[in-house]
C-alpha cells in the first residue's frame, strides 16, 4: 500500500479538484502546525549552533512522523478493507494537493479587482502573501497575485503530485510537512535564521526537481493557449537565476513570459523595504485580466502535469 495505484491517484486528484480543501474539515496540516508551533516554542533557543541542531531535529521528526503516521494509517485501513484502505489513500493523497484552493485564492482577489474595490483586494491578497499589502496600487496588487499563483504551483500541485507518483502518499504527506516547515519557520530573520535553516534547505532541495519540471508544463499549457512560448523561454533563461530562490524563478519567469508582464520589484515586510529581482519584460501594464489569465495558465499545467504522472504510474506498475 506504499507505493500508490493510478486509481487512487486520479481519484485523488479528482477529489482535491472538485472540494479542494473545505473550510473547517480536519487537514493534516493542522497537526503538522501544531507540532511544529510546539516544537518552535521550546526549542528555539540557546547559541545559534543549538538552535540549528534543534531545528534541524525538529524538521526530520515532523517529516518522518507524517511519513509514517501516513504508512500505517493505509495500512491499517488495508487490513480492516481493502477498500477502506484506498478510501484513506484517495482522501490524504487529495488532502496533500492544493490545486482548487489556489485558483480559488486567485478569483478572491481578481474578482474585487474586476469591480474596482482596491480595499477589498488588498485584504484578500493580505491573506495569501507576507508582504504590506494596505497600500498597493491595483498593479502591485496584480503582481502579488501572479507571483504567489506561478511559484505555488510548484510547492501546491506539481511537487505533491511528483512525489505521490514517485513514492505514494507517504511521500507526498513527507513532502507536505516539508512544506509547512518551511511556511512557518524557514525565513531569514533574526527569529527563525538558525533554527528553520534545515527547513528551508530541506524545502529547496525538495523542489529542485519539480521546479524545473514546471518549465516544460507551463510552457506546453502557454503553446496550447497560443502564448508566446518562445519569449517565455528566452525570459526564463534570462531572469529565471536572479530570484532570491533556487526555485521560485523558474515557474516565476515563465508565467512573466507567457503574460508578457513583469514580476518582482519593490516588496515592504514589516515595514522594511525589499527588491526582488524583476522577471519578464513589461509588455503591458498588469491587470485584473492577468490574474484570470495566469489561472488558466495554471488550470493547464496542472491537467498536464496529472496527467503526465498518471500515465507514468499507469505504465510502470499497473501492466508489471
Amino acid at each position: 500500500m506504499i507505493i500508490s495505484s493510478a486509481g487512487s491517484y486520479l481519484w485523488g486528484f479528482i477529489l482535491d479538484q472538485i472540494i479542494g480543501d473545505p473550510r473547517g474539515w480536519p487537514h493534516p496540516v493542522v497537526g503538522m502546525g501544531k507540532l511544529i508551533a510546539w516544537g518552535e516554542k521550546y526549542w528555539n533557543c540557546g547559541t545559534s549552533r543549538l538552535r540549528k541542531l534543534r531545528g534541524a531535529f525538529l524538521a526530520i521528526l515532523v517529516i518522518s512522523f507524517s511519513f509514517l503516521l501516513t504508512a500505517d494509517l493505509i495500512r491499517g485501513g488495508a487490513y480492516v478493507h481493502p477498500w477502506l484502505g484506498r478510501a484513506l489513500e484517495v482522501v490524504l493523497f487529495a488532502s496533500t494537493l492544493a490545486g482548487k484552493s489556489l485558483l480559488d485564492a486567485g478569483k478572491t482577489v481578481s474578482t474585487p479587482l474586476r469591480q474596482g474595490n482596491l480595499s477589498e483586494a488588498r485584504q484578500k491578497l493580505g491573506w495569501f502573501v507576507s508582504r504590506d499589502t494596505s497600500n498597493l496600487a491595483e498593479a502591485e496588487i496584480v503582481r502579488g497575485a501572479v507571483e504567489t499563483l506561478a511559484e505555488n504551483f510548484v510547492d501546491g500541485i506539481l511537487s505533491p503530485l511528483f512525489f505521490m507518483a514517485v513514492g505514494g502518499v507517504p511521500l507526498a504527506m513527507a513532502f507536505k510537512a516539508v512544506s509547512t516547515l518551511d511556511s512557518m519557520i524557514g525565513y531569514r530573520n533574526e527569529r527563525y535564521q538558525d533554527f528553520g535553516w534545515f527547513a528551508a534547505r530541506t524545502d529547496d532541495w525538495a523542489n529542485y526537481i519539480p521546479a524545473r519540471l514546471a518549465v516544460g508544463f507551463l510552457l506546453f499549457a502557454g503553446w496550447l493557449k497560443k502564448l508566446p512560448v518562445r519569449h517565455a523561454y528566452l525570459i526564463w533563461k534570462r531572469d529565471a537565476k536572479a530570484h532570491p530562490s533556487p526555485n521560485g524563478g523558474n515557474p516565476e519567469s515563465i508565467v512573466a513570459g507567457l503574460l508578457g508582464v513583469r514580476l518582482g520589484g519593490i516588496n515592504i515586510y514589516d515595514g522594511e523595504i525589499h527588491h526582488r529581482a524583476e522577471m519578464g519584460d513589461p509588455l503591458h501594464e498588469l491587470t485584473w485580466r492577468d490574474i484570470v489569465a495566469c489561472e488558466g495558465l495554471i488550470r493547464w499545467a496542472t491537467w498536464l502535469s496529472f496527467i503526465f504522472f498518471w500515465l507514468l504510474i499507469f505504465i510502470t506498475r499497473e501492466t508489471c
